[in-house]
C-alpha cells in the first residue's frame, strides 16, 4: 500500500479485512514480513519464519506502524526452508521487494552477479536472487525502472519461469508487475477516511464494521494484493505483463515484456513448488 506521501496505518488490510494478510497466513504459514519507510526515508522491515496470525510483533506493528508505503508478505516455502532470511520483504539499496512465483536457475542467476551484487544475499530463495539481480541492473542502468525492466527481460529470455509477480518500493515510488498471467495481482485506490468512518466487513464474516484508519483528512491510497482483500467492487485485476508504476500517487502502466521464452506449467513444478503456488 502507498499513499504517495501522507503517513498512515495499514491495520485494516493487514489484520481486519475479510481476506487480510493475517487470514491468508493460515494457508501460508512459513514466513511473515512487514516493511515500511521511516521518517527519513530509510526502509525498515521485520520478518519471522512463523505465520502472521501467530506473530505478536506482526500484529502489534500492523496496528501501530505509520508510513506512506507498506510491503507485506506471507510465505509458503517452495525454495529455501522456513527461515528468517528467506522471509520477504527483502531490502537492498534502500528498496523493499517481495515476489510471488517460481524462477528456476538460481545458479545461473548467481553467475550474473558480482561479489558486490551478491553481498546482501542472506537466504536461499529464488526471490532474493531475482532481487539481487534487479538491484545490480538498477545500479548499471542508473534508473530504477530501466534496471527493473532490463533484469526481467533477461530473466524471461534465459530462465524457466512459472510466475514473476513483483512489488518493488522505494521512498516515494512503487512498481508492481504481474508476469505473465499465471497469478493474479489486484489493485484498488480507496480513500482512507476520517476518524470514525468505517468499512464494512465482507460476506462470510460476522456482522459488523471495522475502522480503516485514523486520519484527520480523507487520504487517497493505492493497495495492491495477490488476492482481493475485501468485497469492494473497485478492485481491478492487472493485465498479464502489466508493470504498474506509482510515482507518488501518479499511476501509469507499461507493457515492456515479451512472453517468457521458457514458461513452466503446473505439471513442471515439484511437490513443494506446486503446493506453494496453488
Amino acid at each position: 500500500m502507498t499513499t504517495g506521501g501522507p503517513r498512515v496505518r495499514a491495520t485494516f488490510w493487514l489484520l481486519d479485512a475479510p481476506d487480510s494478510l493475517r487470514s491468508q497466513s493460515r494457508r501460508m504459514p512459513d514466513g511473515t514480513g512487514l516493511g515500511w519507510f521511516s521518517l527519513g526515508g530509510e526502509p525498515v522491515r521485520d520478518r519471522a519464519p512463523v505465520a502472521a496470525f501467530q506473530d505478536a510483533d506482526f500484529n502489534s506493528e500492523a496496528r501501530h506502524v505509520v508510513s506512506h508505503t507498506f510491503i507485506s508478505h506471507v510465505r509458503y516455502a517452495s525454495t529455501g526452508a522456513p527461515d528468517v532470511h528467506n522471509s520477504h520483504p527483502f531490502v537492498m539499496d534502500d528498496r523493499l521487494f517481495a515476489h510471488n512465483g517460481v524462477v528456476r536457475g538460481v545458479d545461473v542467476l548467481d553467475s550474473w552477479l558480482t561479489d558486490v551484487d551478491r553481498a546482501p544475499i542472506q537466504g536461499q530463495t529464488d526471490s532474493e536472487f531475482v532481487f539481487a539481480y534487479i538491484t545490480a541492473e538498477i545500479r548499471r542502468q542508473g534508473d530504477t525502472a530501466s534496471g527493473l525492466i532490463a533484469a526481467v527481460r533477461r530473466i524471461a529470455a534465459e530462465l524457466p519461469i512459472f510466475a514473476l509477480n513483483i512489488l518493488l518500493a522505494e521512498s516515494g515510488r512503487l512498481w508492481a508487475l504481474r508476469y505473465p498471467d499465471t497469478h493474479e495481482l489486484w489493485v484498488i485506490a480507496p480513500h482512507l477516511t476520517e476518524p470514525g468512518a468505517e468499512r464494512h466487513l465482507g460476506a462470510g464474516r460476522e456482522q459488523g464494521q471495522v475502522k480503516v484508519a485514523r486520519h484527520r483528512e480523507s487520504t487517497p491510497a493505492c493497495v495492491l494484493a495477490s488476492e482481493r482483500l475485501d468485497d469492494d467492487p473497485g478492485w481491478r485485476l492487472l493485465d498479464p505483463g502489466e508493470l504498474l508504476v506509482l510515482d507518488g500517487m501518479e499511476a501509469s502502466s507499461v507493457f515492456p515484456f515479451d512472453a517468457p521464452a521458457h514458461p513452466l506449467t503446473a505439471a513442471d513444478l515439484s511437490g513443494a513448488e506446486s503446493t506453494s503456488q496453488a
